[in-house]
């Protein structure tokens, strides 16, 4: 939907206030804003991020030459920060999605990222995220050259207070997914196999039916896939651009299914590998109908088979208790909870 708050005035560099980010001068302040400002939730990803910003912040004129080249870097010159004495106190980073066409097309309008929402635990209860907040949505819908903008952000569940401000600035909840990892370390249950069930490699021609059982399993309405996986065709038929690409990172995404009895597919499982990954990743998605079956046997076939050779990890819906409880027994454990948000120009169908 929409903003009807008054935006805040966007100041002049060297004022107090809030202004866009100066790369150049802002980077390492930044980093040590992110730092103290999620110093209770900050994982390894987030970590590494930070050196980042604090080695380019030594860069001098070649940070912007050198961060074009980094994900990371383009969204936070993208992004506003609040000054107060020379000091960054507050920060929003704002990144384009990085989604393939269809996708786009699903969402039907230009798609950003919302991240890096920090204020300074010194400086916290003025209201200051809340107007960088209506500054980066007005930014978004100004660079928009489409009809309809979105903009998607997540949060911990347990940060009720950033909840309430993203809810009153007119984002809904998609869904709540829980990240879980199984480490290698783990003891793998002896459960033997059930022959009745036939977990099979996906033939190339049955996309279309794994995609009619996404759309069950995760309803595009309800966010999907999993972060930035919209359900929508692409996904299940990787275009030869998405090949080529995956064979040069090393990246392998193998596809099991169990066939239901009225001859579709009951359930898939998505084992994703990669050579830079920490972690083997992860897709289940089960027909109503069959969960705390055809989930059950493909975890615990996923747990015989890789369970020694790495880490597992795996993001599912919080709301799908049962196989959550799957999931806990066989000692996968839950990291984190996150809440995906989305904004949108247009008002949504309730």
């Amino acid at each position: 939907m929409g903003i009807s708050q008054t935006f805040p005035q966007v100041t002049a560099s060297g004022e107090d206030g809030i202004r866009p980010v100066n790369l150049r001068t802002d980077l390492g302040m930044l980093a040590d804003l992110i730092e103290v400002a999620f110093a209770d939730s900050m994982d390894a990803n987030g970590r590494a991020a930070v050196r980042e910003m604090r080695a380019l912040s030594h860069m001098g004129r070649l940070t912007n030459v050198i961060g074009a080249s980094s994900d990371l870097v383009q969204g936070m010159g993208m992004g506003y920060v609040w000054v107060e004495q020379g000091k960054v106190i507050g920060n929003v980073s704002i990144y384009p999605a990085a989604l393939p066409s269809g996708a786009l097309k699903w969402y039907g309008g230009a798609v950003y990222l919302i991240a890096n929402v920090a204020t300074h635990p010194d400086y916290r209860g003025r209201g200051i995220a809340r107007q960088l907040m209506l500054t980066s949505l007005n930014a978004i819908q100004a660079r928009t050259r489409y009809s309809r903008a979105i903009a998607l952000l997540q949060v911990e569940e347990r940060n009720a207070v950033a909840r309430g401000l993203y809810e009153s600035l007119g984002f809904r909840t998609e869904r709540v997914w829980n990240h879980w990892r199984r480490s290698s370390m783990s003891r793998v249950p002896s459960i033997p196999a059930d022959p009745a069930l036939y977990i099979t490699q996906r033939r190339p021609n049955e996309w279309r039916t794994e995609y009619a059982l996404a759309q069950k399993a995760r309803p595009p309405d309800m966010g999907g896939v999993g972060w930035l996986r919209p359900t929508f065709p692409e996904l299940f038929r990787p275009s030869l651009t998405r090949m080529i690409r995956d064979f040069v990172n090393l990246r392998s995404i193998e596809h099991l299914v169990i066939r239901s009895t009225g001859g579709g597919l009951g359930a898939s499982l998505w084992i994703e590998n990669a050579i830079a990954a920490s972690t083997i990743h992860l897709t289940l998605m089960v027909d109503p109908d069959y969960v705390g079956l055809y989930d059950d046997a493909l975890i615990a076939y996923a747990v015989r088979r890789l369970g020694m050779r790495g880490a597992l990890s795996i993001e599912h819906p919080a709301d799908e208790q049962v196989t959550n409880a799957l999931l806990s027994r066989y000692h996968f454990l839950i990291q984190r909870t996150f809440v995906n948000m989305r904004w949108d120009t247009e008002p949504q169908n309730p």
